[in-house]
C-alpha cells in the first residue's frame, strides 16, 4: 500500500497516480457475471516494484550456497573411492605424458623458453581441481592464447624493451584472471553466449592456419623469415626461402609424418580389431610423447660432445631444473597501462575456448557444468600461475578429449599430472637439452590441425543457416590475411549484426483459422490418444465431428501446407503473432507492419470522413478531379470513391505475446500510439484489443499502466457494455466433476477395460501426489474418489477464473481470445441493429400521428 503522503507527493509534482485497479470488476454492473458455485473469484493483483527488488536480495540460504558453489569439491571429494582413483590415475599419468611435450612446444610459440610452459602446465592441472565443475577439462598452454601472448611480447619488444619477456607474459595472465576472475565471482558467465557457435568455429580454424604456417618455416629450418607477419605473407616468404632449408626440416618433416602414421594406423587398427581398441587409443595418445622421446634420442647420439654453436641442428638446450623463475609478479602502471589494449582478445581467447569445450563434454559425459563458475577456476589459474613464472592458460580442446577417453572419473586426476610435471621439472632437464626444435614444431603443427572446422562441418553450418557460413568464411580469410584478433573481432562484430538485424527487422504475422482432426492411422482419436472416436471417413463432412481451432499465417510462412485455406478469424477482426519479441529496436517496424495490413484489408468506418477535397490531409490526396467529377453525375460520394465497399471494417486487433517475454516503454507507447491511430481509422467506433499468452507479470502491468486489457471508456468517459468472456479451470484435478464425468462417458463408450485402465492411471496420480505431500491414501479409497458416485457428489467443484476477472481482455489462449473478440462484435452489431429499429419505429410512428 502507498503511503498517505504519496498523493501529496504526487499532487507536489505534477503527477496523476493511476488507480490500483483502473478497472474494477464489472459484476457489479450485471454485465459479465462469472457463476461459481463456490462463491469464489479470482482478482489479479498488479506487481508492485518492491516485490522485484525484495525478489532480487538473496536470502541465507542462498548465500551459503553461493558460498558452497565457489569449492565444488566439496560436494564429491568425501565420496572418493578406490574405483575413482584408478580411473584418475591413468588419466592423470596420460595427460601428464602429453601435457609435458606440449606445454615445451607452446612456450616457444609464446616466444618464450620452454620452463615457462612446463610452469603454467604444473600450475593450471593443480589449481584447477578445487574450482572445477568438469572432470575433463585440462587447463594448460593451448595453441591459440600461446600465438596470442606471443604477439603481445613481440610488440611490447619495442614498447618495453627493458622489460623480459616472461614478465610480460605473466602479467598479461594476471590482468585477465582478474578480469576473469571478477566476471565469474558475480555469477555472469552468461556473457559468453553472446558469442555464436560460427564465431568459434571460424576463430579456431582462422587461429589453427594461422599457427600452423607460423610454425612451418621452424620446422623447415628457414630463418631470416619473420612469423609475425599474416599468414599469407608468411606462406609466399615460405615458398622464396625453400632454398635456405636446412638440416631441421628432416628432423620436423620426419617427425611429422610419424605423428600422422602412428594415428592412422591407430585409428585402423581399433576398427581391424574392436577387442583392442583401447590398446590402440592409448598408443594413439602417447604418440607425442614416442615422437618426442625418439628425436631426442636421434638428436642426443648426432650431437653429443658438441659445443652449443656446433649443433647440427637447432636445439632446446639448457633448461633450468625446478622453479627457478618463481618470484612476486611485476606490475606496475607503465606496464598495465600497455597491456590493456590487448585484454579483451586476451579475455575473449580464455574463455570461448574453454566454456565451448567443457559444454560439449559436460553434454557428452551427461553432467552440466557451471560457466561462472569455470570462470573463477579460470580466473585463479592465471592469477596464481604467474607466481611460479608460468603465463597464460586456459582449457585445451586436444587434452580434454584424451583425458575423457582415457576415463577419468574426478578433477582430481589434475593433481596426478601435476606429479608427472613436477617430476619432468626436477628430474628431466638433461633430457630436454636435446629436443629438437623442428620437433616441437612439428608437434604443434599436428596439435592444431584438429581445430580446423572439416568440409562435413562446414556443410552442416550451411544447411541450418546459409548466411553464417558467409559470416564463417569471412572470419577464416581475415584471419589468413590479417591477425587472430581482426579475426575474433570481426566474426563477434558480425554474428552480433545479424542478431541485431534479425531484431531490428523483425515482422509479425497475420493468422488465420483452420479446423483440423487428430488422425492416428485411419482413426480420429479425442484428447488422450488412446481414445478412438471411429473412422475418419465417418467423420468426413459430419457436423459431430471432433475437431479443434489452431491458426496459422496466412501466408503459410511457416512451411505449412499452402493447399490448407485458412479462414478469416472474423470479418474486421485480425490475429497478429510477433516474431522476435516485441522492444524498442523492433516494435517500430512490427507495428507498421501490422497497420499497413489492416489498411490495406479493412476500409473507414465512416466514409464521408471527408466532405471536401481540402480536408484530407497532405500525404492522402485521395482521387483526382476527373473521377470526383464523374463520382459526382454517378451520384456517388467524393469519400467513398477509389474505397472497395466489399472490404470489412476495422473491429478488433488480437495480439499473440506468445513470443513475448518483457516490453519496455518504447515498445508500449508505439502501441499506445497505434491504438489511438487505428481507433480514428474506425471512428466513431473504437477497436478491441485482445491480448493472449502473455508470460509474465510485468509485462501484464505495462500493458495495464497503458490502457490495455480491460474496456476503455469512449470519449465520453462511459464504458460500453461489455461481453466478458472467460477461461474457467477446475481446482480438484482427477478428482473434479470433469473427470467423474470422462471416467462415466468412457466406460459407457469403450467399454469398463478403458475405463479401468484410466482409473489404474488416474489411481496412481493421485498417490504419487499424496505421498508428495505426505499423506497416504489405500488404494480402495483411490478406487472410490473417482468413481461415477463419487463424482457426482462433487459436481458442485470448484471453479475459478483462469486470467483475473479485473483483466477480462487477456486470454489464456487465442481461441479464447477470438471467442470473446466475435462476441462482442456481434452483441455492438445486435445493439446496434436495435438502435436503427427502435428510429426506424419511432419515425414511423410520428409518420402515422401526422396523416392522422
Amino acid at each position: 500500500m502507498p503511503s498517505k503522503s504519496t498523493p501529496l507527493l504526487a499532487k507536489a509534482l505534477g503527477i496523476k497516480l493511476q488507480d490500483e485497479e483502473p478497472y474494477q470488476d464489472e459484476v457489479s454492473r450485471g454485465e459479465s457475471v462469472l457463476s461459481l458455485e463456490s462463491g469464489n473469484s479470482f482478482v489479479e493483483q498488479t506487481p508492485r516494484v518492491t516485490e522485484y527488488f525484495l525478489g532480487l536480495r538473496p536470502s541465507r540460504r542462498q548465500a551459503t550456497d553461493y558460498l558452497l558453489s565457489l569449492f565444488p569439491f566439496l560436494s564429491w571429494i568425501g565420496h572418493y573411492n578406490l574405483q575413482w582413483l584408478l580411473g584418475d590415475l591413468v588419466a592423470g599419468i596420460t595427460i601428464g605424458a602429453v601435457v609435458v611435450p606440449q606445454g615445451m612446444a607452446y612456450a616457444k610459440l609464446a616466444n618464450l623458453e620452454v620452463q615457462f610452459g612446463l610452469y603454467s602446465s604444473f600450475m593450471g592441472v593443480l589449481v584447477y581441481w578445487f574450482f572445477a565443475t568438469s572432470k575433463d577439462i585440462t587447463i594448460g598452454p593451448v595453441a591459440v592464447l600461446s600465438q596470442v601472448t606471443g604477439g603481445v611480447v613481440a610488440d611490447m619488444k619495442t614498447a618495453l624493451p627493458d622489460v623480459p619477456a616472461h614478465v610480460i607474459a605473466s602479467a598479461l595472465a594476471m590482468l585477465a584472471g582478474f578480469v576473469v576472475l571478477l566476471i565469474g565471482l558475480t555469477r555472469c558467465g552468461w556473457i559468453v553466449d553472446v558469442i555464436s557457435l560460427t564465431a568459434l568455429s571460424a576463430f579456431m580454424t582462422g587461429s589453427a592456419i594461422s599457427i600452423a604456417v607460423g610454425q612451418v618455416p621452424a620446422m623447415l629450418g628457414i630463418t631470416g623469415l619473420s612469423t609475425r607477419d599474416p599468414p599469407y605473407l608468411i606462406f609466399i616468404h615460405i615458398f622464396q626461402g625453400l632454398h635456405r632449408a636446412t638440416l631441421d626440416a628432416a628432423m620436423g618433416l620426419s617427425a611429422l609424418v610419424t605423428l600422422y602414421s602412428i594415428r592412422i594406423i591407430s585409428s585402423y587398427a581399433a576398427k581391424r580389431w574392436p577387442r583392442h581398441q583401447r590398446l590402440a587409443f592409448f598408443l594413439s595418445t602417447l604418440r607425442t610423447v614416442f615422437v618426442i622421446v625418439l628425436f631426442t634420442l636421434i638428436s642426443y647420439l648426432v650431437n653429443r660432445g658438441l659445443p652449443e654453436d656446433q649443433v647440427k641442428f637447432q636445439i632446446v638446450l639448457d633448461v633450468p631444473r625446478g622453479f627457478q623463475n618463481a618470484a612476486l609478479p611485476v606490475l606496475n602502471q607503465r606496464i598495465a597501462s600497455n597491456l590493456v589494449g590487448y585484454l579483451p582478445v586476451t579475455v575473449i581467447v580464455l574463455l570461448i575456448e574453454h566454456i565451448a569445450i567443457s559444454k560439449s563434454f559436460g553434454r557428452v559425459n551427461n553432467y552440466t557444468i557451471n560457466p561462472s563458475q569455470e570462470m573463477v577456476a579460470i580466473g585463479v589459474t592465471n592469477i596464481l600461475g604467474p607466481f611460479l613464472g608460468g603465463y597464460a592458460a586456459t582449457g585445451s580442446f586436444s587434452r580434454t578429449a584424451i583425458k575423457s577417453k582415457a576415463g577419468v572419473r574426478t578433477p582430481f586426476a589434475g593433481v596426478i599430472t601435476a606429479s608427472v610435471v613436477l617430476l619432468a621439472i626436477y628430474a628431466l632437464p638433461a633430457v630436454f637439452y636435446f629436443i629438437p626444435n623442428a620437433s616441437l614444431a612439428a608437434v604443434i603443427i599436428h596439435a592444431v590441425g584438429d581445430l580446423i572446422a572439416p568440409p562435413n562441418t562446414v556443410y552442416q553450418f550451411w544447411l541450418v543457416s546459409p548466411f553464417e557460413v558467409l559470416i564463417f568464411f569471412v572470419g577464416v580469410i581475415v584471419t589468413v590475411f590479417s591477425t587472430i584478433e581482426n579475426g575474433i573481432y570481426c566474426t563477434v562484430s558480425l554474428s552480433a549484426a545479424m542478431l541485431l538485424f534479425r531484431i531490428l527487422r523483425a515482422r509479425g504475422r497475420f493468422l488465420g483459422r483452420v479446423k483440423v482432426h487428430s488422425v492416428l492411422g485411419d482413426n480420429v482419436v479425442g484428447d488422450d490418444n488412446q481414445q478412438t472416436l471411429g473412422t475418419y471417413g465417418t467423420f468426413t463432412g459430419s457436423s459431430d465431428a471432433p475437431y479443434r481451432n489452431i491458426f496459422l499465417p496466412i501466408t503459410h510462412a511457416d512451411g505449412s501446407n499452402p493447399q490448407v485455406e485458412l479462414d478469416s478469424p472474423y470479418p474486421g477482426v485480425f490475429i497478429y503473432r510477433f516474431a522476435e519479441g516485441f522492444n524498442y529496436p523492433n516494435a517500430s517496424y512490427s507495428l507498421e507492419h501490422m497497420v499497413q495490413y489492416v489498411f490495406a484489408n479493412t476500409r473507414r468506418t465512416n466514409l464521408a470522413h471527408f466532405e471536401r477535397p481540402g480536408d484530407r490531409p497532405w500525404n492522402d490526396p485521395g482521387p483526382s478531379r476527373r473521377k470526383l467529377k464523374a463520382a459526382a453525375a454517378e451520384g456517388i460520394a467524393a469519400a467513398a470513391v477509389g474505397v472497395n465497399t466489399n472490404l470489412p471494417i476495422l473491429k478488433a486487433i488480437i495480439l499473440d505475446f506468445s513470443s513475448v517475454n518483457h516490453v519496455d516503454i518504447t515498445s508500449v507507447q508505439q502501441l499506445i500510439d497505434v491504438r489511438n491511430q487505428l481507433d480514428r481509422y474506425a471512428a466513431p467506433d473504437a477497436v478491441d484489443w485482445h491480448i493472449a499468452c502473455i508470460n509474465n507479470r510485468w509485462t501484464k502491468r505495462a500493458l495495464v499502466s497503458a490502457g490495455f486489457g480491460y474496456p476503455t471508456p469512449d470519449s465520453g468517459g462511459v464504458v460500453r457494455r461489455w461481453q466478458s468472456i472467460f477461461s474457467v479451470a477446475e481446482i480438484g484435478g482427477v478428482e473434479s466433476a470433469a473427470a467423474a464425468a470422462e471416467f462415466e462417458v468412457n466406460e459407457k463408450e469403450f467399454g469398463p477395460v478403458f475405463a479401468s485402465a484410466n482409473q489404474r492411471h488416474s489411481a496412481q496420480t493421485i498417490d504419487m501426489e499424496a505421498r508428495h505431500r505426505g499423506g497416504s491414501r489405500s488404494s480402495d479409497n483411490i478406487a472410490l474418489g473417482i468413481s461415477a458416485d463419487a463424482g457426482r457428489d462433487r459436481r458442485a467443484a470448484r471453479r475459478v477464473a483462469v486470467h483475473g476477472l479485473n483483466r477480462p481482455l487477456f486470454h489464456v489462449d487465442l481461441t479464447s481470445a477470438l471467442q470473446s473478440a466475435i462476441a462482442n462484435v456481434a452483441a455492438r452489431n445486435e445493439a446496434e441493429t436495435d438502435v436503427e429499429t427502435r428510429l426506424g419505429t419511432a419515425t414511423s410512428d410520428n409518420t402515422t400521428k401526422t396523416a392522422v
